[in-house]
C-alpha cells in the first residue's frame, strides 16, 4: 500500500534541479521524486550478458562502417587522457 511522505528543508539546487527534471520528462514533482528515489534505492541488476547483449544491439544499429572498431578504441582512449 502507497505511503505518503513529506519531504522538509529540500536545499534550492536540489529542489531546482527535481523541478528541471519532472519538466523535461513531462512528470509531476511527485512522479519525478518517485523515480529518482527507485533508481538509486531499486536499481535494477543488469547481468554483463545483458550488458553485452544491449551493446553489440546499439553497435549494429549503426550506420555500416561509419565506426570501425579502431575509431571506438581511439575515442575510449581520448577519453582517458
Amino acid at each position: 500500500m502507497p505511503v505518503s511522505l513529506t519531504l522538509k528543508n529540500i536545499p534550492d539546487a536540489v529542489y531546482e534541479r527535481l523541478k528541471a527534471a519532472a519538466e523535461l520528462h513531462r512528470r509531476s514533482l511527485n512522479s519525478e521524486a518517485i523515480v529518482c528515489l527507485e533508481s538509486v534505492l531499486l536499481p535494477s541488476r543488469v547481468t554483463p550478458s545483458d550488458r553485452l547483449a544491449r551493446a553489440r544491439e546499439l553497435r549494429a544499429g549503426l550506420p555500416p562502417g561509419q565506426f570501425t572498431a579502431k575509431d571506438i578504441d581511439a575515442a575510449k582512449r581520448a577519453g582517458r587522457k
